[in-house]
């Protein structure tokens, strides 16, 4: 593309990001949410103190936010902006270009594994709802009953974020051969639509409407009293502060330490009453790294940064997990409509089974609708460990723009884990809130997650022989398994060295094309950093409430329960603290 053509694309893109804009700030005016602040309008000396101050404001922390405050003063600090006014966040057809949107200002801030897989978090007000694939199924109930939630209480709070922001998808064409091609491999019964749990093919809820508007856990802030919620964008807290003096028992934690958008320094404080909280609901990333960079963890690893130690925990940062990937790329004979995450093969063997199609509806798509970031497109060359880092991405994207448009023309069927049993660690980088920690997740470290992923892909081939498939693919009477292997090691990005050519072995095809489904999650295990009420361990006023704490991801997709986990607690505190103020 030469220079003139690119600056009449860029052109039209930001006059299509005008009008498309408007729709969010339309959005946002008939949600009635509450004022959102900068971090830099917040005084620098504040007398004002809160009952509650949660720190982050997504999947959980929203939800969270808005149940406390219908009872106490609450303050909200969001390190990232608003998602009302970036068509990349609010429209489907630009899910691709959010993941890979690497500027200071993205909602979504990648990072890469020492295993060397291309990841991202979230940051903005929202979360993890603002960038996922919007699928929505809640946990089954043996999840419940093992995190030991009360299940009537929880079978509250599902409805609760359900009827505000999850609706039923129209069936893409791609997700329906899927659903077809799934039940015919012989993954039964088909459910139909449901948002449970159940062995089979079913099609779940989505986060985005039918006219592919998103909608994310900022919107549960409309169901917030606007009168006690402070909430503050662009404010990265960077430690919590504890008071330690002689006489307390153990630590307890009064306020926190934040900086603005213009790296002001600002500090907020709890209002000296029992039951006054910080909450920390950063993420699986965030979270541990709050609590390290203030001096709750290992010993060790405080000492390096020369942090003090506020309390020695070992198991902070450990226990680190994410869903491993794989997926098939199937070329198609003419480009399929866009579709995310809507059918769902649930399978006994630990292995669920989903699709996504329609990445080149356009000739400029390749250019603006897959992002590296991305984990489903692209061709990436060998790259030596030691080389693995943005700017090798960078080249990759440069070169991109010579690949062929057909190159994109189809879909991919993905197989992902349940609750692998391989696990890593999260260690602090440097002290600087900003910075991305040092993050290993061991993938397929553990064999049977290995042998799950050969099951995946075997099922994933059963799928692709059935008639709904061979119908559909470019040659009209399908491919070989062999051909799709190869063109599929090519279409994984990650940073780990491939072995193109070779698929004598579905070992090696799946540890070479492994990538994320963002569903990473520990760090803040319950029973070793937070006990059962998710306060954390040896520490007074302070809990985790996010996805840090639980051992496996749940459902086949966690975002439902990460919200109802943040609707929940929040009851759970306010039936808590009320009863105590009843004398109850």
């Amino acid at each position: 593309m030469d220079l003139i053509s690119r600056s009449v694309v860029f052109k039209a893109l930001v006059f299509l990001c005008f009008i498309r804009s408007s729709q969010g700030r339309d959005h946002f005016t008939k949600l009635n949410l509450p004022p959102f602040l900068k971090a830099s309008r917040f005084p620098t000396f504040q007398h004002e103190v809160y009952d509650y101050i949660i720190v982050g404001g997504g999947t959980a922390g929203c939800p969270l936010a808005a149940t406390l405050s219908q009872k106490y003063k609450v303050l909200l600090l969001e390190r990232g902006g608003s998602p009302y006014d970036n068509r990349n966040i609010t429209l489907l057809e630009n899910f691709h270009i959010c993941l890979a949107d690497v500027s200071p200002e993205s909602p979504a801030q990648g990072f890469i594994s020492t295993d060397g897989v291309i990841n991202a978090r979230a940051k903005v007000l929202g979360g993890g709802t603002c960038i996922n694939a919007g699928f929505y199924s809640r946990a089954k109930p043996s999840f419940v009953q093992l995190a030991g939630w009360d299940a009537e209480l929880v079978n509250q709070s599902y409805p609760w974020v359900e009827e505000r922001i999850v609706h039923w998808p129209k069936v893409a064409p791609w997700q329906a051969a899927l659903r077809d091609g799934l039940l015919e491999a012989g993954v039964s019964p088909y459910n139909g639509y449901t948002y449970d749990h159940l062995y089979g093919t079913k099609v779940g809820g989505t986060i985005f409407d039918e006219t592919g508007y998103r909608h994310t856990a900022a919107d549960l802030l409309a169901a917030a009293n606007p009168n006690n919620l402070r909430v503050l964008l662009y404010a990265s807290v960077n430690k919590i502060v504890f008071n330690t003096k002689q006489g307390h028992r153990k630590p307890r934690a009064i306020g926190v330490q934040f900086k603005d958008e213009n790296g002001r320094h600002h500090q907020a404080f709890l209002r000296e009453e029992r039951g006054s909280e910080i909450i920390v609901s950063a993420g699986a990333i965030g979270s541990p790294q709050l609590l390290l960079l203030s001096g709750i963890g290992p010993r060790n690893e405080l000492k390096k940064h020369n942090i003090s130690v506020t309390l020695r925990n070992e198991h902070v940062g450990k226990g680190m997990s994410d869903n491993p990937m794989n997926s098939i790329f199937v070329p198609m004979k003419k480009p399929t409509k866009q579709s995310l995450i809507e059918t769902v093969g649930i399978t006994d063997a630990g292995v669920f089974i989903e699709a996504s199609s329609g990445f080149s509806q356009t000739d400029d798509s390749i250019h603006c609708h897959h992002g590296i970031m991305s984990a489903e497109i692209g061709q990436l060359s060998t790259i030596p460990p030691k080389k693995r880092s943005f700017d090798a991405i960078q080249k990759y994207v440069d070169n991109k723009y010579s690949l062929p448009k057909e190159v994109f023309d189809g879909g991919f069927i993905l197989e992902k884990i349940d609750g692998p049993l391989s696990t890593g660690n999260l260690v602090l980088v440097d002290t600087d809130v900003d910075s991305n920690p040092s993050v290993t997740f061991n993938y397929f470290q553990h064999p049977k997650d290995l042998s799950r992923c050969v099951y995946g892909i075997k099922t994933i081939e059963k799928i692709l022989k059935t008639n709904h498939f061979t119908n559909l693919t470019a040659n009209g009477a399908g491919y070989l398994m062999e051909t799709l292997l190869n063109m599929s090691v090519s279409a994984n990005i990650n940073l780990i060295p491939k072995h193109t050519n070779d698929t004598t072995s579905l070992e090696q095809f799946c540890r070479d094309t492994v990538t994320t489904i963002w569903h990473y999650h520990g760090g803040c295990h319950v029973g070793k950093v937070v006990d059962q009420q998710y306060r954390v361990i040896g520490i007074s006023g302070l809990r985790v409430v996010d996805g840090s704490t639980l051992f496996r991801s749940p459902g086949t997709n966690p975002q439902a329960t990460v919200l109802m986990m943040g609707r929940y607690m929040g009851v759970k505190i306010l039936r808590e603290r009320l009863g105590q103020a009843a004398g109850v």
